[in-house]
């Protein structure tokens, strides 16, 4: 029998939003230059943080003064495409992984499977958007739902991913929207872009991680090992200059 393949398991980090999208690249490079296996990271964002998609040039001026709870919230250029997300109430996954065949929406299709499947364990069915290319004049990635993005049956978009490949290699994050601040979020995108969906309770993120784990060994035939960053590593990562 064939051994599984073993990807790293990078424990659940908080961070600033500069810190996060340097670790993304970071793992990405390494595992381009055959350094580093395929990894699967969950993280939130500390303080709150508005990602903007690595093309995104336009957007309001007073996103840059915005605070929450006494903090700034950060503006953080993203090294994936799509459009600006907040990271508020949020968790965000990434996985870097090579050998992935077909175009960006099967590649896109096959690293949700492992989402599809544990959201589904959790309680939640989801499917893909239907949005066509209409939404690049929305500045809000959570304001439509396209190929790449998941949506409940009500059509509340729980999870917007976002993707650069190179070379073979792909770094794919995407953010689970799942406690937003109303408040937040409206002076944000505006009034008309929120909307709310009753999720099952006593979900934790520990819950929803420990579910996700697992739903990707199954999907992707994996095993997963725990190595959280080390010192050497944090090094490298801290010393990338900012996209933003």
């Amino acid at each position: 029998m064939d051994s599984k393949q073993i990807w790293r398991l990078i424990p659940l980090l908080k961070a600033t939003g500069k810190v996060q999208m340097a670790i993304d690249r970071w793992l990405l490079e390494q595992h381009l230059s055959g350094q580093h296996p395929p990894t699967l990271r969950f993280y939130t964002w500390s303080p709150p943080a508005i990602s903007l998609g690595y093309h995104q040039k336009k957007y309001p001026e007073h996103w840059q003064y915005l605070t929450w709870q006494g903090e700034k919230v950060d503006l953080v250029r993203r090294p994936t495409g799509g459009r600006a997300v907040l990271h508020q109430g949020d968790l965000t996954y990434a996985v870097v992984n090579s050998g992935l065949n077909g175009s960006r929406v099967e590649a896109y299709q096959k690293i949700c499977e492992f989402l599809i499947l544990g959201w589904s364990q959790l309680g939640v069915d989801l499917h893909y958007g239907a949005a066509g290319r209409g939404y690049i004049h929305n500045p809000d990635c959570f304001g439509s739902a396209t190929d790449a993005d998941l949506v409940t049956v009500d059509g509340y978009k729980l999870i917007g991913s976002a993707q650069l490949r190179r070379s073979g290699a792909i770094l794919q994050h995407g953010s689970m929207r799942l406690q937003p601040d109303t408040k937040l979020f409206t002076e944000v995108f505006g009034a008309e872009s929120f909307t709310n969906v009753q999720l099952p309770q006593n979900l934790s993120i520990e819950k929803i991680i420990t579910v996700l784990i697992a739903a990707a060994s199954d999907c992707f035939g994996i095993e997963l090992a725990v190595q959280p960053l080390s010192e050497d590593e944090w090094k490298a990562i801290l010393a990338l200059p900012p996209l933003l």
